[in-house]
């Protein structure tokens, strides 16, 4: 018998070799309002979310560790390449 996971949401895989290394930044302060549409499971340190607002995304990496959770985004681009990123990230081709 396996085990049963109890995550409902996906889980980021390790970084592949050669990965595309994605610029991280402190968040940006928008006028346009943004909420989270995909986000990887909270069981682990580094959570990441894909953020969508005003016909732009980004994705967000919040790593949960002792202290305050350190919060980071990409920049905005268009969704649909958001989207891509976000792909890598869940795949381990983008780090």
């Amino acid at each position: 018998m396996s085990a049963v996971s109890h995550c409902l949401s996906p889980h980021a895989a390790r970084p592949q070799h050669g990965c595309e290394r994605l610029v991280w930044r402190a968040p940006c302060r928008s006028l346009v309002r943004v909420r989270p549409v995909a986000w990887t499971c909270s069981c682990r340190a580094t959570v990441y979310e894909l953020c969508v607002g005003g016909g732009r995304a980004f994705l967000r990496r919040t790593v949960q560790l002792d202290g305050a959770p350190h919060v980071q985004e990409t920049t905005r681009v268009s969704i649909a390449e958001a989207q891509a990123t976000w792909t890598a990230v869940l795949s381990g081709h983008a780090c």
